[in-house]
């Protein structure tokens, strides 16, 4: 995953000089996400995407987040059909959000609500929700994309000091999975970093203690128990009797 904003393409502010007449179509489909085998989460969403998504951590030093993977090879998304529809339990946010998303100036302390451009729904001819009203306010439409913004960056905020703490603490390593399909296809899943079990038993009673006053420790232990999903995902690609499903297991 290197590029942070994956599927937005033409990301500019929202504006009602801009904007005035916009309006947003959507027909429910997540087709513009089907290229993406992973995506950001804030911890908040660990929970409901551990039901059938792997969650592990990607990036290095500061820039380090919570990923669900979504596929096995790089441009692939086995969690969206044909149709678009999405098939898993839970739609992560960062993709809920689409195509709105929040842009930060230079020195990270002002935060400017951006739409994009290229989305298929986006129109001039009324269909849909609007962007602003006749007199050029915001509609209680957008109001609700600010709030929702709003509250996924206050997300991610608490996300990146949970982060930061897991690196003070050595506790995530490379992971890498290895998989075959039925049909005897093999592969490697890397490029992910997991707890390091081991690591993680031996803090001192005392950050134990302040990581599960925190909840931090329920979030890894969340994280951990996820990797069992991997083999979900791979179950994904064919359907097999559950005598012959491949196996894939994390290794870290």
């Amino acid at each position: 995953m290197t590029n942070q904003l994956l599927f937005y393409k033409k990301a500019v502010p929202i504006s009602n000089e801009a904007h005035r007449k916009t309006a947003i179509r959507s027909d429910g489909s997540y087709g513009f996400a089907r290229e993406v085998n992973s995506v950001p989460l804030v911890a908040a969403e660990f929970r409901p995407m551990a039901g059938d998504g792997t969650i592990v951590f990607a990036g290095s030093g500061e820039a380090v987040v919570p990923v669900v993977i979504l596929g096995l090879t790089q441009s692939e998304n086995l969690f969206i059909d044909e149709d678009g529809q999405w098939t898993g339990r839970y739609i992560p946010a960062f993709i809920r959000r689409y195509p709105f998303v929040f842009a930060a100036s230079a020195d990270g302390k002002n935060l400017t609500l951006c739409i994009d451009e290229a989305y298929e729904g986006l129109n001039q001819n009324g269909e849909g929700e609007h962007l602003f009203d006749s007199r050029g306010e915001r509609t209680s439409y957008l109001e609700g994309v600010l709030t929702f913004a709003r509250d996924y960056q206050a997300q991610f905020v608490r996300t990146q000091a949970f982060c930061k703490r897991l690196m003070e603490l050595d506790l995530l390593e490379p992971m890498h999975a290895e998989f075959r399909t039925s049909g005897g296809k093999t592969g490697r899943l890397n490029g992910f970093l997991a707890v390091n079990r081991d690591k993680l038993k031996a803090l001192p009673d005392e950050t134990l203690g302040q990581m599960a006053r925190s909840d931090e420790l329920e979030l890894l232990y969340v994280h951990l128990q996820s990797l069992q999903n991997l083999q979900t995902l791979l179950n994904r690609i064919v359907e097999v009797p559950a005598e012959e499903q491949p196996e894939a297991e994390p290794v870290a």
